[in-house]
């Protein structure tokens, strides 16, 4: 199947190695992935910080440079759901990564091993806009010497929320202390998510702790 690749602002700028992911696991599972050059930002940004007409001209953009291709994926829940929420009508060709491999096409074991401890983090967007469900659970399980232990309070928001997050500093890092405390009382060793923004902010309260818990993108682990 061809299937185009949207990257997304963070996977462009950030976090590269989740969109390199995607690629690494849908070749594998022989599909064709193709990186329209022209693509640029899907308009989230602008419509979490209020600027709709600004979000819907550059998901008409989007539209433009997507619409020749049948598949659209991108690593990131969030990027997607705005997507949908923008041009409704691209709703049935956009997915994210898990959501694509599970509900689309059929696939729950891509071949992957990570023999460590990790546990999942379900974004807000992934929970609430994209809803991709148990999509990313039920890939995790597949993946050969993983050991999935559940998050406590999992459905907690981290505490970034794009502008959210510097608008509101004081209640983000609150509530990232919290998401934090709950990666560790896991005992996991790595923590992911199929959001590289949620994975930044998490990342970075472990970070400040020298915990020595990693984040890993989904993909990330499903390439391996």
């Amino acid at each position: 199947m061809r299937i185009a690749l949207f990257v997304t602002c963070l996977g462009d700028t950030l976090f590269p190695e989740a969109p390199k992911a995607t690629v690494t696991v849908l070749e594998r599972l022989g599909h064709e992935v193709v990186f329209p050059r022209e693509q640029t930002c899907c308009g989230q940004l602008h419509l979490n910080s209020g600027y709709r007409d600004e979000a819907r001209a550059l998901a008409r953009r989007f539209a433009r440079v997507f619409e020749g291709f049948d598949l659209v994926v991108a690593p990131s829940s969030s990027c997607v759901g705005a997507v949908r929420e923008l041009v409704p009508a691209l709703a049935p060709r956009v997915y994210e990564l898990s959501e694509l491999l599970v509900e689309k096409l059929g696939d729950e074991d891509v071949g992957a091993s990570f023999p460590h401890r990790v546990t999942y983090h379900p974004t807000c967007h992934s929970l609430r806009v994209a809803r991709v469900g148990d999509a990313p659970v039920r890939l995790l399980q597949h993946v050969r010497g993983l050991e999935l232990v559940e998050l406590p309070d999992a459905d907690e928001c981290c505490g970034f929320g794009g502008t959210f997050a510097v608008k509101n500093a004081d209640t983000s890092t609150a509530m990232v202390a919290d998401k934090c405390r709950a990666v560790l009382d896991t005992g996991a060793e790595v923590c992911t998510a199929v959001d590289a923004s949620c994975l930044m902010q998490i990342g970075g309260g472990l970070a400040r702790q020298r915990a020595g818990v990693r984040t890993m993108h989904l993909a990330e682990i499903l390439a391996s």
